[in-house]
């Protein structure tokens, strides 16, 4: 008989951890049906080919498997892009960084200078009802985004934020990206969430904001155009009608946060 040994518990543990990360992710980017669906195909499956041993239902169901996992893989590439990415640029690998890199106080000082004038430039947008789409960069790259706009590459200013989301702009219809502390690129292009939780009186820039949030680790920040709220989308999660003071505490967090992670 089979004994049962700390790497099977070890391989418990790890199965257990990955299955909880992939039910993370799919529950922030509104496809958890499809998680619970794949769950129990492969619950079936395990039932039919090994326990129960029914050989024909078997064969099909691992011909299914096989030809499953490709289409699963085309339709959730930027999911499995998401959580690969996230895998490597975890926190808990980074702490050799820390040793070797003794530079991170200097990095540190400067990790939230971006924060208030975005802050000032969405109270500003409030009170005028200017619509706007600000979008930070964490840990996933938005080059591919950036790339649908144009490039700016300037200092963040109150100032000109205001500008580019004028309403007479060509560029305020689309996002603008912040990226390493700067303005990318503005008049950007951002997948549009389809999900049916978001309020139908919310625009193409909430479901936009929500889009990018599901798609990458990047923060969004919407200035609605119709009533002058404060929203913001994170992790799959949108919250609406935020204070300037609100604001502030969530983009400084999240802004230290990608610092020390």
């Amino acid at each position: 008989m089979p004994s049962f040994g700390i790497k099977d518990i070890i391989d418990i543990l790890l199965v257990a951890l990955l299955l909880y990360y992939i039910y993370r992710l799919m529950k922030e980017s509104g496809t958890i049906n499809i998680f619970y669906g794949v769950m129990a195909f492969i619950v079936v499956w395990v039932l039919a080919s090994e326990i129960f041993a029914m050989r024909l239902i078997g064969t099909i169901l691992d011909k299914f498997m096989s030809i499953g996992l490709l289409i699963l893989v085309i339709l959730f590439q930027d999911q499995i892009k998401r959580f690969l990415v996230e895998l490597g640029s975890h926190r808990r690998w980074r702490f050799l960084a820390k040793i070797f890199h003794h530079h991170k106080e200097s990095l540190d000082a400067n990790a939230t200078a971006w924060v208030m004038p975005v802050v000032y430039a969405c109270m500003s947008m409030s009170k005028t009802k200017t619509g706007a789409l600000i979008v930070i960069e964490q840990s996933i790259p938005l080059d591919n985004y950036a790339k649908t706009g144009d490039m700016i590459d300037a200092e963040v200013n109150t100032r000109l934020i205001e500008n580019i989301f004028f309403k007479n702009s060509p560029l305020h219809d689309g996002a603008m990206i912040l990226a390493h502390g700067r303005i990318e690129a503005a008049g950007c292009i951002l997948p549009v969430s389809h999900d049916s939780d978001v309020p139908r009186y919310m625009g193409l820039r909430h479901r936009s904001a929500l889009g990018i949030a599901q798609a990458t680790d990047a923060v969004a920040v919407v200035v609605s155009e119709e009533t002058g709220n404060i929203s913001i989308a994170h992790r799959g999660k949108l919250t609406t009608r935020l204070s300037s003071t609100e604001l502030e505490h969530r983009l400084s967090a999240i802004a230290m946060a990608s610092q020390i992670g």
